[in-house]
């Protein structure tokens, strides 16, 4: 114990700054790794994402509790969120704000029955298109702009989606890579309290094809 005690006190200063650090991440601003293309071509797999954990509430450091409701979602971001449901971590963009009314049809999406635009446009460097070649466009819905993925392999099969109205509390997200993600497809609508942060731009990025060195052109990236 003694010793334990000495430990302590010689490294009080270190371990005061990790505390702190610890704190700052959980309840202001974190990093997060993106193992998976489920936002492609936004976010690509490899990059760290800085993210505003006080964007929506400042939080009880390490918990979920809110100590002051700052603002809430908006269509268009892109939020990180502790899903119960999927039992992750899950980054996803806000199609849906509650009372919203949505669907996809034949990959077009709907918000309110209004129906978005499509701008073709050519992307280059996405790690899934060696073998899983794929479309890719600007949504548009007046409100939102953002580029979205479609896997040439999953035309024709894709399913429709709603309409559905999204419920008080509660927010419909999807993947910017439409045909290769777990969203509010699979899990239904995600509650508020688990939406912990918006992701603001890309902190660094690491190409897992290329021996995880870094894709420069890439950190500091705002992501839209």
């Amino acid at each position: 114990m003694r010793r334990l005690t000495r430990l302590l006190a010689d490294n009080k200063g270190f371990l005061t700054f990790m505390l702190c650090m610890f704190m700052f991440r959980s309840a202001v601003a974190d990093w997060n790794v993106v193992p998976t293309g489920s936002m492609q071509p936004t976010i690509e797999i490899g990059d760290r994402i800085l993210v505003d954990k006080a964007a929506y509430d400042i939080r009880l450091p390490f918990t979920h509790v809110s100590l002051m409701h700052r603002a809430d979602p908006q269509r268009g971001d892109i939020v990180v969120l502790d899903s119960s449901a999927a039992g992750e971590r899950l980054v996803k963009r806000v199609i849906g704000v509650p009372g919203d009314q949505v669907a996809l049809i034949q990959n077009r999406l709907y918000v309110n029955g209004k129906a978005a635009d499509y701008r073709p446009i050519q992307v280059s460097r996405i790690r899934d298109d060696r073998e899983d070649p794929a479309l890719y466009a600007v949504e548009d819905t007046g409100g939102m702009h953002h580029a979205v993925r479609w896997s040439l392999a999953a035309q024709g099969h894709t399913r429709d989606f709603g309409p559905v109205s999204v419920p008080a509390g509660h927010y419909l997200l999807l993947g910017d890579n439409r045909d290769n993600s777990a969203d509010s497809r699979y899990f239904g609508f995600f509650p508020r309290n688990e939406i912990t942060g918006r992701a603001t731009r890309v902190a660094m990025s690491l190409d897992p094809d290329n021996h995880y060195l870094p894709r420069k052109d890439r950190w500091g990236a705002a992501l839209r």
